[in-house]
């Protein structure tokens, strides 16, 4: 990563941590038919496997997940909304994956953050199948300088929304890292409490 580009993650988080930003991937009414909520396995961890060398910076058009059946192209890209939340894609763009803008890219050194629906009103979205993702999974996503970055799914956990892990998902790294985010737990007035992070390493 630049000095440029690390300066402006460092800046970035620190917004995040101060309006306590996280990234919910849900909709905002109960979702029709209401979907089975996503579980995340009790030992969803594997140690971190060797790093592959960092990419320059290219915006994400593909994202590929085999495990969970997700194929979707183009990708959004996300910001801050006005209140200081990380957007999500719209309840129209539910079948479609968003990329945080404000990061890195998908193979730079670093954290690069993915986010999608799992459903909303209208029912099951791009990442309804989060429940078949298992650590060692793969997700590939292509570059628009036709590279495609390849990560390993090391991690998934439920947290929260309330006590979402800011620095966890958005600090800086030392490796090319990924990870996705979407929402997940029993539906609450209409909203699932809970996200579901998926953390990956970069391997080619």
């Amino acid at each position: 990563m630049s000095r440029t580009s690390a300066a402006r993650s460092a800046a970035a988080v620190l917004i995040l941590l101060a309006l306590g930003a996280s990234a919910t991937g849900c909709g905002s009414a109960t979702a029709k038919p209401a979907t089975p909520p996503p579980t995340v396995a009790a030992a969803s961890s594997a140690p971190a496997p060797k790093a592959a060398t960092a990419l320059p910076a290219s915006k994400p058009v593909r994202v590929r997940i085999p495990s969970a059946g997700v194929d979707a192209s183009p990708i959004l890209d996300l910001g801050l909304a006005a209140d200081g939340t990380v957007e999500v894609p719209s309840v129209a763009d539910a079948d479609r994956i968003g990329w945080y803008d404000k990061g890195v890219t998908p193979g730079q050194k670093g954290p690069a953050v993915l986010i999608g629906h799992f459903d909303t009103v209208k029912g099951p979205a791009v990442l309804r199948n989060v429940s078949k993702v298992k650590t060692g999974d793969t997700v590939s996503v292509t570059r628009a300088d036709g590279k495609t970055a390849v990560f390993k799914i090391r991690a998934l956990e439920e947290v929260d929304k309330k006590t979402f892990p800011t620095q966890k998902v958005y600090g800086n790294t030392d490796r090319p890292e990924l990870r996705i985010i979407t929402c997940g737990g029993e539906l609450t007035g209409g909203h699932r409490p809970d996200n579901i992070i998926v953390y990956a390493d970069l391997v080619a």
